[in-house]
């Protein structure tokens, strides 16, 4: 129930130029375009689905003459077409390293901004949650060994449930993750309405933006995990990855633990296990090649 209100209420948001019964297909298609605008794929196409389906209710009823839904679709697509970029486990030291080192900076201003940030990397590593899920999470789901995620920020800059129902997940922490992230949520988040373990000093939360450019990218340079691209004539650095690159990591750690396939889906929070396969198919089979022998074809068979 919860996802077909958050649906609705999606579709009551959009400022809609007509009464329902004179709408036609092209402005579905406005609609359409800004959903794509404003929300996931995933969650867009969704609402979409959910107002064809109630034209057709309507329709039956007798209450619309026309389907003006019809034929206006969002179709499946991937954000992983090119190869995802995993960290290396020795830069993944570097960069919780450097993490340490400005949490414990003579300058009290980085030494207060990482107070917070600190733990929020630390956390990202150790869960692989989505920069969107943990700058939300409440305090109320950090559990006796791990987090519960269940809600995530849309793209509108609001507090929902995770853009699909598989995004609900439990994911269990290392003891020193969870341990820093309860004494961070103890000790030094300012009270707030909204439960946040890492909010701002306003009480909000933390814009995933803001957090890439002051906070993850910030610790990149700390730990040289850059790179150097020369620009009209300037040396241009920038980081090596995105804080989206660690969630990668997270999967390959468990790619290597040899965890089920079912299990990798469930704790990325993946709704379709195609995506599982799509973007990390190619550990996987890399995995399973270490493991087993290959003799070859000749040798497999018993010939000479």
């Amino acid at each position: 129930m919860e996802n077909y209100e958050y649906r609705a209420a999606i579709i009551r948001r959009y400022e809609w130029q007509k009464p329902l019964h004179e709408l036609t297909a092209p402005d579905i298609v406005e609609f359409r375009s800004w959903l794509l605008r404003n929300h996931s794929r995933a969650v867009a196409r969704k609402a979409l689905t959910s107002l064809h389906s109630m034209v057709r209710e309507l329709m039956t009823r007798g209450i619309l003459a026309h389907d003006f839904v019809s034929g206006v679709t969002i179709q499946n697509s991937s954000r992983y077409d090119e190869p995802v970029t995993i960290p290396s486990e020795a830069d993944i030291h570097a960069l919780l390293a450097a993490a340490d080192r400005l949490a414990n900076s003579k300058n009290p201003k980085i030494q207060r901004s990482w107070r917070r940030y600190r733990p929020m990397l630390y956390l990202a590593v150790d869960s692989g949650m989505r920069p969107q899920e943990y700058v939300v999470l409440p305090q109320e789901n950090i559990l006796d060994n791990g987090v519960k995620v269940d809600r995530a920020l849309e793209r509108m800059g609001e507090i929902s449930v995770t853009k699909t129902p598989a995004g609900r997940r439990f994911i269990e922490l290392s003891a020193g993750t969870l341990d820093m992230v309860r004494h961070y949520a103890k000790h030094h988040a300012v009270p707030n309405k909204y439960d946040l373990v890492f909010p701002t000093e306003t009480g909000r939360w933390i814009e995933p933006l803001a957090w890439l450019r002051r906070g993850f990218y910030n610790a990149c340079i700390e730990a040289g995990l850059v790179t150097e691209s020369e620009e009209d004539g300037e040396i241009i650095v920038r980081p090596k990855y995105r804080a989206y690159d660690l969630r990668h990591f997270f999967a390959s750690m468990l790619i290597e633990q040899r965890v089920s396939l079912k299990r990798l889906q469930y704790l990325m929070g993946h709704e379709d296990i195609r995506t599982t396969l799509n973007v990390y198919g190619h550990l996987i089979e890399r995995m399973e090649a270490k493991a087993e022998p290959t003799p070859g074809l000749l040798a497999a068979i018993g010939a000479n």
